[in-house]
């Protein structure tokens, strides 16, 4: 599952055009050699140009043409873990933020949790064909995990998470939900900091998943939000979106869940790495808002 929930994905009807700018950077890319030397560059500038974009529309028509420019950088330079994180992480975005078509979302999360895997193999090798392994094995390798790992392990799980939700039907699929918990609860044990608490996030997701009654962690999953949203110093709304989803309307805390999103709508989305978030974020509190009264 996605750590912010169900999205209300924006759709365009216009047809795909090339960015003209493409054309003359694709040829500059297919010269020899040239591949190794700007593909993380390249992937880092990708995910920064996307994070910042204030343009869902935007960033709907032309994902298709990141993701299928990172792949080919891939053909090229296939033990680069650098880029085989920046693939996994665009794919897992841009299956979580823009596609419902169910067969179509599990390609693509396919596609990301193999890059994350291979990316963590590369990094370490102890963590290469983690996924076959029991659940004992599986935890002690990653508890086993250091701080120069963190990268390979956040991407790993944040692709795990999207590849479940986009089989949610499947009880074999959801029930490696516990292997996610694992890789960020690593994750936040080694650097809590790492995407700002990122980490957090899908802890508290994790934790508010079920009812008390089921087995549910509520309060705890209330932490993990306000944790996030203190290590991102306030700048990540959808933090505050997630809990008023996520824990509020758990609890049928009406004054939490309308005081979170009334401070979101009015605050400004403009904030470095976050404004493409932050804009979907002010979309789905004006969506809680307007379904509140149906729901308490």
């Amino acid at each position: 599952m996605h750590p912010y929930g169900p999205r209300h994905r924006p759709a365009s009807r216009r047809p795909f055009r090339p960015i003209r700018w493409m054309v003359p950077l694709l040829l500059a890319l297919a010269c020899t050699g040239c591949v190794s030397a700007v593909a993380g560059r390249l992937a880092g500038s990708l995910s920064e140009a996307i994070l910042n974009n204030n343009d869902l529309a935007t960033v709907a028509e032309g994902g298709p043409a990141y993701l299928l420019l990172i792949d080919g950088l891939l053909r090229d330079d296939p033990d680069n873990a650098e880029l085989l994180r920046s693939a996994a992480d665009l794919y897992t975005a841009y299956a979580g933020l823009y596609v419902t078509e169910p067969v179509r979302k599990q390609k693509l999360t396919d596609k990301a949790l193999s890059y994350a895997g291979r990316a963590l193999c590369e990094e370490n090798r102890r963590g290469c064909g983690l996924r076959r392994t029991d659940f004992d094995v599986f935890r002690k390798t990653v508890d086993a995990m250091e701080i120069k790992d963190v990268p390979a392990l956040y991407s790993l799980g944040a692709a795990w998470a999207g590849w479940i939700e986009a089989r949610q039907q499947d009880w074999n699929a959801v029930a490696e939900i516990s292997r996610v918990e694992v890789l960020m609860a690593r994750v936040a044990a080694l650097d809590e900091q790492y995407q700002d608490g990122g980490a957090h996030m899908y802890l508290g997701v994790l934790a508010t998943l079920l009812p008390p009654a089921m087995g549910g962690k509520p309060e705890a999953g209330r932490r993990h939000f306000e944790r996030a949203i203190a290590l991102s110093r306030g700048k990540n709304l959808m933090a505050k979106v997630t809990i008023a989803r996520r824990y509020a309307r758990l609890v049928f805390d009406r004054g939490l869940h309308d005081r979170l999103l009334t401070e979101v709508i009015a605050a400004d989305t403009e904030a470095e790495g976050y404004t493409l978030m932050n804009t979907l974020a002010q979309q789905e509190a004006q969506s809680l808002l307007d379904s509140a009264d149906d729901y308490f």
